[in-house]
C-alpha cells in the first residue's frame, strides 16, 4: 500500500511538473512538446522501476518498421503504453475520445501535438471525415498512428474481440501495421493496486503487410496479439 501510495505521489507530480514547465512550448514548434510527452514516457518507466522494482522487457526490438510508413496496434492494460510507447517509437499520433480534449492543460497539450479525436457511438460531420484526417496526417507526417483495437483497458486475461474501425484504418491508409502485446495489467492494472516486483513484457511482432482483405486483417492482428500475450503473461 505504502508504494503505491509513493509511486502515485511521484508519478502525478512529476507529470504535472513536465506539464506546467512545458507550457510555454504552446507557442514553440511541435517538436518540443513533443519532446515533453517523450520525458514523460522516460518518467513513467523510471517510477516504475525505482518505486515498484517493475523490469521493463523489450522483446523483438528487431521487428520495428523502419523503412516504410505504418501504424501501431497495441494491446491495452493500463496507462502505462499511453507514456511508454513514446519512448519507443517516434511520437506516434494518438486517436481518442473527444472528452479528453476538454481537461485543461492536458487537452491543449493532446491538441497542439495533433492527436485525433472522435465522438465514440456517433455518426457526426466530423466523424464522417475521421478516415480522410487520418490518411491525411500519415502521408503529411514521418510520426506513425497509433490505436489500441480493444477499445479501452482491459484486464489482462480479458479477450474481447478487437473493434471494427482498427479494419476501416487499415484498409484507409494502406500501410503496414505493427502489432504489440503489451502485459502491463499484472503490473499498473485499470482498478486496484499496483503490484511490485513484477516484468512488464513489451512484445513488438512482425509487421502485417498492407496487402490484406480488412476482415482478413482484423483476424490475422488479434490472433497474433492474444496469441503473444498468452506467451508473455
Amino acid at each position: 500500500m505504502l508504494r503505491n501510495f509513493i509511486f502515485s505521489l511521484f508519478f502525478f507530480t512529476g507529470i504535472i511538473f513536465i506539464s506546467i514547465f512545458f507550457l510555454p512550448s504552446f507557442f514553440l514548434p511541435k517538436r518540443i512538446v513533443l519532446f515533453g510527452g517523450r520525458l514523460m514516457g522516460h518518467w513513467t518507466g523510471f517510477c516504475l522501476k525505482f518505486f515498484l522494482s517493475t523490469k521493463i522487457m523489450i522483446k523483438g526490438s528487431e521487428n520495428i518498421i523502419r523503412d516504410e510508413k505504418f501504424f501501431i496496434a497495441a494491446s491495452h492494460q493500463s496507462m502505462f503504453e499511453t507514456f511508454f510507447l513514446q519512448t519507443l517509437f517516434n511520437s506516434p499520433v494518438f486517436i481518442l475520445k473527444r472528452e479528453l480534449l476538454l481537461i485543461p492543460i492536458f487537452g491543449w497539450y493532446l491538441k497542439k501535438i495533433g492527436s485525433i479525436s472522435i465522438k465514440r457511438g456517433q455518426i457526426t460531420k466530423d466523424n464522417l471525415g475521421f478516415y480522410d484526417e487520418i490518411s491525411n496526417m500519415l502521408n503529411s507526417s514521418d510520426r506513425p498512428l497509433i490505436i489500441f483495437p480493444q477499445g479501452t483497458r482491459v484486464l489482462p486475461n480479458e479477450r474481447p474481440p478487437f473493434k471494427k474501425g482498427a479494419s476501416r484504418i487499415y484498409e484507409k491508409l494502406k500501410v503496414a501495421c505493427q502489432p504489440i502485446a503489451i502485459n502491463s495489467g499484472y503490473v499498473w492494472p485499470k482498478l486496484g493496486r499496483k503490484v511490485s516486483n513484477k516484468i512488464i513484457t513489451i512484445s513488438i511482432i512482425p509487421k502485417i503487410d498492407k496487402n490484406l482483405k480488412k476482415e482478413e486483417f482484423l483476424k490475422t492482428l488479434e490472433n497474433k496479439i492474444y496469441s503473444e500475450l498468452d506467451l508473455i503473461n
